[in-house]
């Protein structure tokens, strides 16, 4: 790059991090750099933000071969963190194209990641989980063991585990 295209450059990249604005056209130039500085592999499908994911940084998707990123993890965590979910997810990209061992327990994958520096986790973003939870509470009658059960049992379908007696339910509680 010429100098002062370089400066520029940096210095539209820190300019957008301190706005932490991106679109999806950004975001794909921006994986494509990446590929081809940690991998020396080309990117050859897309990347795109995906406001629906809640739980996960990002995902790549097996039948597309394209990359998903959750937007909030850029909005709350910023530029390094939103790299090292696109490393994550490149990792499983080239892995599974190559046909090696493109999930997280797979030796390949854990030696590539650590290799390009790519995150393990990405940071729970506040107010994304779930702060209330049902939980129920449910009795054998005939031994007196206990379940505790996120969801609801059909206790006409189902018996102890333990001793093959009826279970009724005890209790539901709500967690907020």
């Amino acid at each position: 790059m010429n100098g002062w295209l370089s400066v520029l450059w940096v210095f539209e990249k820190i300019f957008k991090e301190f706005l932490k604005v991106m679109n999806d056209v950004e975001l794909q130039k921006l994986v494509e750099d990446i590929s081809s500085e940690f991998f020396e592999w080309s990117f050859k499908h897309k990347a795109i933000f995906n406001p629906r994911l809640r739980t996960t940084g990002g995902r790549y998707l097996l039948r597309s071969h394209d990359i998903e990123i959750n937007p909030k993890q850029f909005d709350h965590f910023g530029l390094d963190a939103l790299i090292g979910i696109i490393k994550h997810e490149l990792c499983h990209y080239h892995l599974h194209l190559q046909n090696r061992g493109y999930r997280h327990q797979d030796k390949d994958f854990k030696d590539l990641l650590a290799k390009v520096g790519g995150s393990k986790y990405c940071g729970t973003i506040p107010g994304m989980r779930r702060t209330s939870q049902t939980l129920h509470v449910y009795r054998c009658t005939e031994c007196g063991t206990v379940f505790n059960r996120k969801r609801t049992i059909d206790t006409k379908r189902y018996v102890c585990g333990k001793c093959k007696g009826k279970i009724r339910k005890v209790k539901t509680f709500k967690n907020s």
